[in-house]
C-alpha cells in the first residue's frame, strides 16, 4: 500500500490541525460555561434582627443619601478627605449615607422609630415599608410610631398622597419639635430654601392629626412601656433619642436609638465637634453628641443610629481624643442571653 495516497495536501494540514484542536477544546469545556448566567445586581432584603432582653429589635433600611462632605462644619476639606480615605469612603458624588428605621416588638406593642423618607427624596429612598414586609410584619400591625424629629428623611414615610401608611398607629413626636416644624408662622419667617422642609413635616403628620392619632411628649416621658424619650437637642429644636430597656432573667438590657447624632461616622466619631449644615443649633448639637458618645462608651450601651452604616447598631468605644464605632456582628437570633 502506498501511504502517500492517503496523505493530506500540505496546504490543508494546518486547517485540519486547527479544527481538531478546536473540537478538543470544546469537548473539555464545562456545559455551564456555554451560557454564563446574568449578574443579579440586587441586594438582600434590608432588615437585621436582634434580641434586647425580651424585646425584639429589627433594623430597617430605607435607602441612602449621597451627602456632600462640604456640608460638614468646624473642619477643613483636607481633614475631611483624610478621615474619609481612612475609612475607604468615596466622596463622589457624595458620601453614601444610610437612612435607617427601627422596629421594636415589646411583646405587647409593635413600635416603629422613624419612617424613612417616603417619596420625598427620590428613588434611592423609601424602602422601609417593603422591608417591614420582608421582615415578616405588615404596616397595619404597627400600633405606635415614634419620631426622633420631623425632618423629611425621618417623617415623610408616614403618608402617601395624604393617606396614612400606618393606618392603625398613633404617632408621637417631641412637643418642642412639633411646635417648630408644624408652625406656619415659623415657616413663613424661614428662608425660602427651608420652607419645603416645613411643608414636608406638616404633610407627613396631617392625616394622623385629622384622625386624632398624633401626640406630643416631653423629654423624660416614658412614651411606651420600656421606651423613654431622651433629650438630644441641637440638630433640631426637639431632636429626641429613645432609651429602650428590657429585662431578662434579672439582667437589664439597654439600647439608645439616638436619631441624627451622627451624619458622618468616618469624621464625627474621630471629631465629635464637627457639625453639619442641617443642624438648627450646631453648638447644642455638638454638646449633645459629646454627651451621648461619653454616656454610650462609659455605660457600654447598645446604640442605634439613623445614619450609621446599616444596620446602624453597635457600640461606641473611647479611643484617644475621639471615639470608634464598633458595629454589631451578623449572626443568629440569640434568645439565650
Amino acid at each position: 500500500m502506498n501511504p502517500s495516497r492517503f496523505a493530506l495536501p500540505r496546504r490543508v494540514l494546518p486547517l485540519a490541525l486547527a479544527a481538531a484542536l478546536s473540537c478538543a477544546a470544546l469537548a473539555g469545556t464545562p456545559a455551564h460555561a456555554q451560557g454564563v448566567p446574568a449578574q443579579q445586581q440586587n441586594q438582600v432584603p434590608g432588615y437585621y434582627r436582634m434580641m434586647l432582653g425580651e424585646f425584639e429589635i429589627t433594623a430597617l433600611y430605607d435607602g441612602y443619601i449621597d451627602v456632600d462632605p462640604k456640608l460638614l462644619r468646624n473642619t477643613s476639606a483636607r481633614e475631611v478627605q483624610t478621615l474619609l480615605a481612612r475609612m475607604f469612603l468615596d466622596s463622589t458624588p457624595g458620601v453614601q449615607t444610610a437612612v435607617n428605621g427601627f422596629l421594636i416588638h415589646t411583646g405587647k406593642q409593635l413600635v416603629l422609630v422613624d419612617t424613612g423618607a417616603g417619596a420625598c427624596f427620590g428613588p434611592a429612598l423609601g424602602k422601609i415599608v417593603d422591608n417591614i414586609r420582608a421582615a415578616g410584619y405588615d404596616p397595619m400591625q404597627v400600633d405606635t410610631v415614634l419620631l426622633t424629629h420631623l425632618h423629611g428623611d425621618h417623617a415623610c414615610g408616614l403618608a402617601v398622597d395624604g393617606k396614612p401608611v400606618f393606618p392603625t398607629a398613633t404617632v408621637h413626636a417631641s412637643q418642642m419639635d412639633a411646635d417648630y416644624w408644624l408652625s406656619q408662622d415659623i415657616a413663613d419667617k424661614a428662608p425660602a430654601e427651608a420652607q419645603p422642609y416645613f411643608k414636608m413635616a406638616r404633610d407627613a403628620v396631617a392625616p394622623y392629626q385629622a384622625g386624632g392619632r398624633f401626640r406630643t411628649f416631653k423629654a423624660g416621658d416614658e412614651v411606651v412601656p420600656g421606651i423613654a424619650a431622651v433629650a438630644a437637642y441641637g440638630h433640631t429644636p426637639g431632636h429626641t433619642g429613645y432609651l429602650v430597656r428590657s429585662e431578662k432573667n434579672g439582667k437589664a438590657h439597654s439600647l439608645l436609638v439616638w436619631g441624627d447624632i451622627v451624619h458622618s461616622h468616618a469624621v464625627q466619631f474621630r471629631r465629635p465637634d464637627v457639625a453639619i449644615e442641617f443642624d438648627v443649633d450646631s453648638r447644642a448639637a455638638v454638646r449633645t453628641r459629646k454627651r451621648l458618645f461619653n454616656d454610650a462608651a462609659r455605660n457600654k450601651l447598645w446604640v442605634a443610629g439613623m445614619h450609621l452604616p446599616f444596620p446602624g447598631i453597635g457600640h461606641v468605644r473611647a479611643d484617644g481624643n475621639g471615639y470608634t464605632w464598633v458595629p454589631v456582628e451578623f449572626g443568629p437570633i440569640r434568645t439565650d442571653r
